[in-house]
C-alpha cells in the first residue's frame, strides 16, 4: 500500500510518521517551498501527547515547549474566578505542552524527514485535485510560486490533510459554500516578558462582550535574563468579518482600547500587548460538519475535515488522534488483505461524529464559557464572592464536560491498557 499525504502541516506529517512506524508507505506533498517560522502558539493537550510520546517525541517536545501546569480564568477586573491543574499536575499520564506552532511542526519535519527520507517529503506541491479508480488514486499538483502544472502523482490511497481551505475537501463537497464567521475577531501575537503567575499557567481573561484575552508561556528561558516568549490571543464580537488567513498583520489600535484598563497585580495585559513582536489578526471561522468525508479510495483529516474555533486547544489535537485511527485501520485492512475502501469508511464512521460534537460544543460551550457566565451574572461589576456568582459545582461541570466530549477526560485517558 501507499499513501499520498497532501498537506505537511501538524496532521499530515503525525500521520506520515505513525503510517512509516506501521510499514506503510507514504509521500507527503506540501504546497510551501520553503518551510519558515508561522503561526504563534499551539497547545498538546494529554491525548495529543500520548500519540505523540508513542513515536518517540516526548523528550524533544519538553527541550523547547512549556509544560502547562494550570489554567485559571479571571475576570475583567483581574479577579481571580477559578483554577484547575493541568498535565501531569492533573494525575495525567501524560504532560500538556504549550508549543510555539513552528518548535512543533520542525520536530515533526525533522523526524519525518529522518525515518521516512528527504525523498518522501516533496515540497512545492500544491494539490489543485485528485482521480480516482478501482485500483488507485491520481493526486494533481502545480508550482505554487508559477502555477506550472507538475507531474501527478499515483497511490493506492489519498488522504487530504490540505487545511481549512482544502482542495480535497472542495472537490468531495463542491456545493458546501463559504465558512461560517462566528462574530468574532481575533488578535494574536507574542511578546518576550518575565514569566507571569507559575510560569505554566494558562489564563483567560474578561469576557467577549468588551474584550477576551487567553495568555500562555510558549518558550523558557530565551534570553540571559530567564524572560518567557509568551503567546496571547485578544477576542471581540464583531460584526467586520476579516481575511481568513492566519499571517494576516494585526493593527494595535483595531483592539488595543478593550484591553488597555488590564493592567493587574498579576500581569500587565496591557503592557504586554504593546511590546508584542509581532500580532496577526484572524477572523473566529469553522464550517458546519458535513455527511463524509471518505469516498472511495480519499478521505480527509485534521482542519479538511472537521475546521473548528480555535477554541479548547483541540484542532491539532483533533488531527493527532485522526492521524491514529486512520493508521491503525489501514494496517489492519493491509495485514489482513482487506480492501482500503472500508478502513477509510469505518475511520469515517468513528471520527466524523466524534469531531461533529467537538465543532458544536466548541461555538456553544467553550471552556471560556466560565468567564461568560461571569460576565452576564455580574453585569461586568466587581465581585465580592465568587462562590455567590457561580459554583464550584458548576465550574467543575463545564469543564469535565468538554474534557469528556474532546476525549481527554483523565479517566479514559489513563485507564489501563491505553499506553
Amino acid at each position: 500500500m501507499d499513501v499520498i499525504i497532501a498537506g505537511g502541516g501538524i496532521g499530515g506529517l503525525t500521520l506520515g510518521l505513525m503510517l512509516h512506524r506501521a510499514g506503510i508507505a507514504c509521500r507527503v506533498f506540501e504546497a510551501a517551498s520553503e518551510l519558515r517560522e508561522l503561526g504563534v502558539g499551539i497547545n498538546i493537550l494529554p491525548h495529543a501527547c500520548r500519540m505523540l510520546s508513542g513515536l518517540g517525541l516526548r523528550e524533544a517536545l519538553a527541550a523547547v515547549a512549556v509544560e502547562t501546569r494550570e489554567n485559571a480564568f479571571f475576570n475583567r477586573h483581574g479577579q481571580l474566578i477559578y483554577t484547575e491543574p493541568c498535565g501531569l499536575a492533573a494525575g495525567y499520564d501524560w504532560p500538556q505542552f504549550s508549543i510555539h506552532r513552528a518548535d512543533l511542526h520542525t520536530i515533526l519535519l525533522d523526524a519525518a524527514r529522518r525515518e521516512l527520507g528527504d525523498d518522501r517529503i516533496v515540497l512545492g506541491h500544491r494539490c489543485t485535485g485528485f482521480d480516482q479508480d478501482e485500483t488507485g488514486v491520481t493526486v494533481r499538483f502545480d508550482d505554487p510560486a508559477t502555477g506550472a502544472a507538475l507531474e501527478p502523482v499515483r497511490g493506492d490511497v489519498a488522504v487530504g490533510c490540505d487545511g481549512f481551505h482544502s482542495v480535497f475537501r472542495k472537490q468531495l463537497h463542491p456545493d458546501e459554500g463559504p465558512a461560517a464567521y462566528g462574530g468574532i475577531n481575533i488578535w494574536r501575537g507574542v511578546t518576550r516578558m518575565p514569566p507571569f503567575l507559575t510560569g505554566a499557567t494558562m489564563a483567560r481573561a474578561g469576557s467577549l462582550k468588551l474584550g477576551k484575552m487567553l495568555v500562555y508561556p510558549i518558550r523558557n528561558d530565551i534570553d540571559a535574563t530567564g524572560n518567557q516568549l509568551v503567546n496571547w490571543a485578544a477576542e471581540i464580537e464583531s460584526d467586520t468579518r476579516k481575511p481568513n488567513d492566519w499571517n494576516t498583520p494585526g493593527r494595535l489600535e483595531d483592539f488595543y482600547d478593550r484591553y488597555a484598563h488590564m493592567r493587574f497585580d498579576w500581569l500587565d495585559i496591557a503592557a504586554m500587548i504593546e511590546r508584542a513582536d509581532m500580532i496577526l489578526e484572524y477572523p473566529m471561522v469553522d464550517r458546519d460538519p458535513v455527511d463524509f468525508w471518505s469516498v472511495g479510495r480519499v478521505t480527509l483529516m485534521g482542519d479538511a475535515a472537521h475546521p473548528m474555533y480555535p477554541r479548547g486547544s483541540n484542532g491539532a489535537a483533533q488531527a493527532i488522534l485522526d492521524a491514529d485511527l486512520l493508521t491503525r485501520l489501514l494496517a489492519s485492512a493491509l495485514s489482513e488483505g482487506g480492501e482500503p475502501e472500508a478502513a477509510l469508511k469505518a475511520y469515517e464512521a468513528e471520527r466524523l461524529p466524534a469531531t461533529a460534537r467537538i465543532v458544536r460544543t466548541n461555538r456553544s460551550v467553550p471552556p471560556d464559557t466560565v468567564i461568560n457566565l461571569v460576565e452576564e451574572r455580574t453585569g461586568g461589576e466587581p465581585f465580592a464572592r465568587r462562590e455567590d456568582v457561580i459554583s464550584d459545582e458548576e465550574l467543575a461541570r463545564i469543564n469535565d464536560n468538554y474534557k469528556a466530549v474532546t476525549g481527554y477526560s483523565k479517566e479514559a485517558l489513563n485507564r489501563p491498557g491505553v499506553a
